[in-house]
C-alpha cells in the first residue's frame, strides 16, 4: 500500500508543479513572454552565427507560440489532475484496476516530457540556438523537468510483484 501512496504523491506533485507553472505564466505573462521573444528572436546568441536566419521577429508569432506552450502545459496538468484523482480512487482496488488507473498519469507525464524535450531542448536550444545565450538559456530547467517527469513516469509504472502492490 505504501508504494501506491508514493505513486499518488508523485503524480500529485507533478500536477502541482504544472499548476504553478501555468499559474505563473498567466499571472506574470510578461516575464516568460520576454523569454519566448528573446529565444525566438535569437537576440542573445553569438554575434555573427550562421543560424541567425532562423530568427523570428514577429510579436504575433511570439504570442501564438507562448499561448501554445501554456496550452500544452495546461493539457498535461489536467491529465495529471484527473489521473491523480483516478489513482486516489483506485488506491484500495486490485492491482489490475490500479494499473488501469495509471493511464491518465502516463499521458500527462509523457505530454509534459515531450514539451520539455521538443519545445525547449530541441526547438529552443537547438533550432533557435538558445544554448548560446547566457541570459535566456532554459536548457538546465528543461533538462531537470524532463528528468523529474521521466523518473516519476518510470516509478509510477513500476510494479512490485513481491507485495502484490503496484
Amino acid at each position: 500500500m505504501v508504494l501506491r501512496y508514493c505513486k499518488i504523491a508523485l503524480a500529485f506533485a507533478s500536477f502541482l508543479f504544472l499548476f504553478l507553472v501555468v499559474f505563473n505564466n498567466l499571472t506574470d505573462y510578461g516575464s516568460n513572454y520576454a523569454f519566448v521573444e528573446n529565444v525566438l528572436g535569437m537576440k542573445d546568441t553569438f554575434e555573427g552565427n550562421k543560424g541567425q536566419w532562423r530568427a523570428i521577429n514577429s510579436p504575433v508569432i511570439y504570442h501564438l507560440l507562448y499561448a501554445s506552450i501554456i496550452l500544452w502545459e495546461s493539457a498535461a496538468m489536467v491529465l495529471l489532475a484527473m489521473g491523480t484523482w483516478k489513482l486516489w480512487c483506485s488506491r484500495v482496488a486490485g492491482a489490475k484496476d490500479f494499473n488501469l488507473a495509471k493511464n491518465l498519469v502516463f499521458a500527462g507525464l509523457t505530454l509534459s516530457m515531450l514539451q520539455w524535450y521538443i519545445a525547449f531542448l530541441s526547438v529552443g536550444a537547438e533550432w533557435f540556438l538558445m544554448w548560446q545565450s547566457k541570459t535566456f538559456n532554459g536548457q538546465g530547467a528543461a533538462h531537470r523537468m524532463f528528468v523529474i517527469m521521466g523518473i516519476s513516469l518510470i516509478f509510477i509504472a513500476m510494479k512490485d510483484d513481491k507485495l502484490g502492490d503496484s
